[in-house]
C-alpha cells in the first residue's frame, strides 16, 4: 500500500472506523437486516461474497460476521474505491451521523488479501458457532477497550482465545481488532511485525497469538509510546510508519515474522545529562548515585506518591544504565493483580495445532534474560510499573532468589517450575538490570514481601519545585517566572495539608508532574490551563483522599484557586 498523499490529517480515519464498529454491534443479534443492506451495493462489489451451502448450491452469505462486514472496505483495492465503500456501506447501513467522519487518508490501515478476505470458511465447512465467537469477540474487544477493568479483559481473553484458532482467523483477528479500536490494539500483520521486531526490539509472537500474549504486547507497546524518544507513539502511528517502510523497501522480501528484517534498531547515545534535559528536576549528583547503587545492586525499585515521575525517570534511568537510546534493550512491563509466573517467566499457551494443543511459551521476563546471555556485552533493563500490584513473589517464583546480585552466575542455576527438559538449569545474567515503580499512597496495595525487599534497592521520589522546576518549565513552555512561583507556592500548602493530615501524611502529596506540562507546550493561557488541572487531575484526587470528608476535599480545591492570576 502506498504512502497516502493525504498527509494534512494521516489518523482522520480512527473516528470512522471506531464510530462504524459501535453501529455496526447493533446488527449482532439481526444479521439478516446487516446482509439485507450489504446486498443493496453494486453486485461488483459483492460478488465475492458468494458461499457455498452443504446441498451443494451457492448464493450470497446467509450470516455475516463484523470483521468481515468491515473487511468489504479493507481489501486490496485501491484507496478511492476503499473509501467509495465505506461511504456507501456506512450510507445503506443507516449510518449518517458519521458522513462528516468518512476518512481522507487510510495511512497504515492493514487490508486483507483479495483471495481470503473472509473470517470464516464456507457455510458446508464452518463450525456452526464460528460466526457466533467472530461476533463475541468484536462485542468483547470493545468493552474491554472502553474500560479495561479485570472482568472485560477476562472476558476478552476468553473470547480471543476461541476465535483465533478457528479456520480463517488466525492473525488477522488483530486486524479487525485494529480497524475497530485503533488506539487500543495493535495489527499483527506481517509489516508491522517487522517494525515491532526490528525497531522497537520487542518479541512478536509467532504463529496464531494467544490472548494473553496479545495483550502483554499492547501492554508493552502502550508503555513505549509515553516516552517521548520512541519513533512512534500510538498504533496508528505505528502502523503507519510500518506501512511507510514497506514500501520504502518495496521489492524486499521480509521474513515471516520480521527474522532478518533490515530496518535499522532506533538507538543514540544517552546519559545523566539528558535525563537533565528533558525535564528532571534532580540534581545531577543524585542522579549519578542512583545509578551507581542501580549497578551495585542489580534492582532497583522509586517509589513515591502520585505524580513524581517515577515509570519516566525509569525509563530515563534504563537508558541511561546502558548509555544508549535502545527500545531492543529496555523491555518495559506492568503487574497487576491478575498476572501470574506462568506470564511473566514461563508457561503453557494454546499453539493452534490440533496435534499438539499446548506450547511452552517462554515470558518477558525469561526472554529477557536470554537476550541478556547472548549479548554478554552489552546491558538490558526490564523496567517494571506498578511492581507491587500483582504478587511479586509468585510472579517472579525462583526468578526471585536469582534476582540476588551475588547469585548472578551458572554455579547458582535453578531448575524452573517448567522445564523444558529435566536437566535444564537457569541463572539471571550479570547484565541484566531490573527496576520498578511503586505509587505508595495507594490504599489497595498490600505491603512489599521483605524477601523482594531484601533483593531491591529502594529510592524514595518526592514532589520536586523550586529552581530546577521553574526555569525548565518557563524555558520550555513559556509561562511567567511570577506565575510558576504562584503555582509553588499554592502546591506547596496543599502538600503541607496532606502531610498534616493524620489519615495521609507525605506520601499522598501531590506530585510536580501534574503540573508540568508536556516538553514544548506552550500555555496560551496561564490561569485557564492551570484551573483545568485544578478540575481534572488534582481535584478528583483529593474528593478520592478525602471521600469521607467533601467539605474538606472542596477547600483543598477553593485554596488552589483562589485569587489565581489577580
Amino acid at each position: 500500500m502506498a504512502p497516502d498523499s493525504d498527509t494534512s490529517n494521516r489518523f482522520h480515519w480512527t473516528s470512522f472506523y471506531s464510530g462504524f464498529a459501535d453501529r455496526l454491534l447493533a446488527f449482532r443479534h439481526d444479521r439478516q437486516a446487516l446482509l439485507a443492506a450489504i446486498s443493496r451495493l453494486p453486485g461488483e462489489r459483492v460478488r465475492y461474497l458468494t458461499d457455498k451451502f452443504a446441498d451443494g448450491t451457492s448464493g450470497l452469505l446467509r450470516d455475516i460476521c463484523p470483521f468481515t462486514t468491515m473487511g468489504i472496505f479493507n481489501r486490496g483495492l485501491t484507496r478511492d474505491n476503499r473509501i467509495k465503500l465505506a461511504r456507501e456501506l456506512a450510507g445503506i447501513l443507516g449510518m449518517g451521523e458519521l458522513e462528516g467522519q468518512i476518512p481522507r487518508s487510510l495511512a497504515g490501515i492493514p487490508v486483507l488479501n483479495n483471495m481470503n478476505s473472509w473470517f470464516f470458511p464456507y457455510e458446508k465447512d464452518r463450525d456452526d458457532d464460528h460466526i457466533d465467537a467472530l461476533w463475541q469477540v468484536f462485542a468483547d474487544a470493545m468493552q474491554y477497550a472502553d474500560d479495561s477493568d479485570e472482568t472485560n479483559r477476562a472476558s476478552f481473553i476468553d473470547s480471543f482465545n476461541d476465535a483465533v484458532n478457528r479456520r480463517q482467523v488466525s492473525r488477522q483477528l488483530t486486524f479487525g481488532l485494529f480497524w475497530i479500536r485503533p488506539q487500543s490494539f495493535v495489527s499483527l500483520d506481517r509489516h508491522a511485525r517487522t517494525f515491532i521486531k526490528g525497531r522497537l526490539g520487542l518479541d512478536v509472537p509467532k504463529g496464531n497469538p494467544d490472548a494473553e500474549t496479545y495483550l502483554t504486547l499492547c501492554d508493552e507497546l502502550l508503555l513505549m509510546f509515553n516516552d517521548e524518544s520512541m519513533p512512534v507513539h500510538s498504533f496508528p502511528e505505528l502502523s503507519a510508519m510500518a506501512w511507510d517502510a514497506a514500501d520504502e523497501n518495496e521489492g524486499d522480501t521480509a521474513p515471516e515474522d520480521g527474522e532478518g528484517a533490515t530496518s535499522p534498531v532506533f538507538e543514540s547515545p544517552y546519559s545523566v545529562e539528558n535525563i537533565v534535559e528533558e525535564g528532571c528536576f534532580l540534581e545531577r549528583g543524585r542522579l549519578e548515585a542512583i545509578l551507581e547503587r542501580w549497578r551495585v545492586k542489580k534492582n532497583l525499585i522509586l517509589q513515591g506518591p502520585p505524580g513524581t515521575g517515577k515509570i519516566w525517570l525509569a525509563k530515563k534511568l534504563a537508558f541511561a544504565l546502558i548509555g544508549s537510546r535502545s527500545p531492543s534493550r529496555v523491555r518495559p512491563l506492568q503487574f497487576h493483580p491478575n498476572l501470574s509466573y506462568e506470564d511473566f517467566v514461563r508457561g503453557w499457551r494454546p499453539s493452534g495445532d490440533k496435534e499438539r494443543p499446548l506450547d511452552l511459551v517462554d515470558g518477558p521476563f525469561l526472554t529477557a534474560v536470554e537476550d541478556a546471555k547472548n549479548e554478554p556485552a552489552r546491558d538490558f533493563v526490564v523496567v517494571i510499573e506498578e511492581i507491587n500490584r500483582g504478587n511479586p513473589a509468585q510472579i517472579f517464583g525462583e526468578m526471585l532468589t536469582l534476582l540476588e546480585a551475588d547469585k548472578r552466575t551458572p554455579d547458582e542455576a535453578l531448575a524452573l517450575s517448567y522445564p523444558r527438559h529435566g536437566d535444564e538449569r537457569v541463572h539471571i545474567p550479570d547484565n541484566l538490570y531490573v527496576i520498578g515503580t511503586m505509587n505508595v499512597a495507594d490504599r489497595s496495595l498490600a505491603l512489599v514481601d521483605l524477601a523482594l525487599r531484601r533483593r531491591f534497592a529502594f529510592v524514595d521520589l518526592e514532589p520536586v519545585f523550586g529552581e530546577l522546576w521553574r526555569s525548565w518549565v518557563s524555558d520550555e513552555c513559556k509561562l511567567d517566572d511570577e506565575f510558576l512561583a504562584d503555582v509553588e507556592r499554592r502546591m506547596t500548602a496543599l502538600n503541607q495539608t496532606i502531610s498534616d493530615d493524620a489519615l495521609l501524611g507525605p506520601q499522598f502529596r501531590v506530585g510536580h508532574s501534574v503540573v508540568t506540562p508536556s516538553n514544548k507546550t506552550v500555555i496560551a493561557n496561564p490561569v485557564q490551563w492551570f484551573t483545568q488541572v485544578v478540575e481534572t487531575e488534582i481535584g478528583p484526587l483529593l474528593d478520592e483522599y478525602w471521600f469521607d470528608a467533601a467539605d474538606r476535599a472542596r477547600s483543598a480545591k477553593e485554596d488552589l484557586l483562589k485569587g489565581l492570576g489577580s
